[in-house]
């Protein structure tokens, strides 16, 4: 069997990593293809895995549909080169447009129910879409739902343990309490409109929570000067190890949220529209804790930041995430049985859940 992935983001080669190991173990090829975004081919560099670059892509809805162009025509070219059996993608419209060029079947999987621009773009050339059972999205009879959330893909029990060797590229004892803060770029199209924390809030939450732990900051876009001190400075690949450790997260990213969440580390998280999958893990498990980007809802979040690092009791976290992987499944192995036994995996997979659950 021979399998085309395409990569659009960072947290892509991590939804899929595992997979093309364990399928390259099994005999089956894999063809990578990586947007050059961020830190997408330094991930797959890392985990040496081979991918062809397609580009850094574009924004503004104009460029995007200028880069629709030219990365469809770059991966027709690889994929009529190359002669894989089926496409697989994070909603890549790149990767279904090219499988139906080719007439080959394209799965696609998604989580995100704001990104409609996109989703234009893949759904009419897809053959499957897979999504979490909480995806708020109704895509019709292409649609099939699983119970996990993408993250589950590299942070289940199964498939990480988290390295306490991080204090030390933290620069701190082990054991030491910290929280992780992460601000974003607002540059995707379904970001078209946000804004996000303001500078004022952003300050306010660093002094607000440095009274009671160590504040490690990310960023998608560069710091201002009073934040520079708080950046936090390590191995990319190895911010999980740094989410897993920390008392608690506090951000714009959903994915980093959502990460959090299953690794049992409580989350505030702050979007106009949010995520199906960061409100089940708010009203279904008690783990993260949605706010939109108003002022007022902005004052509100560093409120219960602060609440949250006043009262972190660790144990009171862990059997919350115990209750979620008790209800999920891991995602790797499903996907690695939906793909090889496709397309009898599609009308399978409700067993498959009930003897593969955690």
């Amino acid at each position: 069997m021979k399998l085309f992935i395409d990569i659009g983001h960072p947290a892509h080669v991590h939804y899929f990593k595992n997979l093309i190991q364990r399928l390259k173990v099994k005999g089956h090829s894999v063809i990578v293809s990586s947007r050059d975004k961020e830190m997408a081919q330094y991930l797959l560099q890392q985990l040496n895995l081979e991918y062809f670059n397609r580009g850094k892509g574009a924004s503004g809805i104009i460029g995007k549909v200028l880069y629709t162009i030219t990365a469809d025509y770059d991966l027709y070219k690889i994929a009529r080169r190359e002669k894989p059996d089926f496409f697989l993608s994070f909603a890549s419209p790149y990767c279904a447009h090219v499988s139906s060029m080719l007439r080959k079947p394209h799965i696609a999987i998604d989580d995100t129910e704001n990104a409609t621009f996109g989703q234009m773009l893949y759904r009419p050339f897809t053959n499957h879409i897979l999504t979490p059972d909480c995806f708020k999205k109704d895509f019709g009879k292409k649609q099939m739902r699983f119970p996990s959330y993408m993250e589950l893909s590299y942070l289940h029990p199964n498939v990480f343990n988290p390295n306490d060797s991080i204090y030390e590229y933290l620069g701190i004892e082990k054991n030491e309490k910290y929280c992780v803060l992460r601000f974003v770029g607002w540059g995707a199209v379904h970001d078209i409109g946000h804004k996000g924390l303001t500078l004022e809030n952003k300050i306010n939450a660093v002094r607000e929570f440095s009274k009671f732990c160590k504040v490690f900051i990310s960023s998608e876009s560069k710091l201002p000067d009073k934040l520079k001190k708080y950046e936090l400075n390590i191995p990319k690949h190895r911010i999980h190890d740094v989410l897993a450790f920390s008392s608690m997260f506090y951000g714009e990213s959903a994915t980093m949220a959502s990460e959090s969440a299953v690794l049992g580390v409580p989350a505030v998280y702050l979007d106009n529209e949010g995520r199906g999958y960061t409100d089940e893990q708010e009203h279904k498990y008690g783990l993260v804790f949605n706010y939109t980007e108003s002022e007022s809802d902005q004052l509100k979040s560093i409120e219960k930041g602060v609440e949250i690092l006043k009262t972190n009791k660790e144990s009171h976290w862990s059997d919350k995430r115990t209750n979620l992987l008790n209800d999920k499944i891991d995602l790797t192995a499903f996907l690695e049985y939906f793909i090889e036994n496709y397309p009898a995996s599609t009308v399978g997979s409700k067993e498959y859940f009930k003897k593969y659950s955690y």
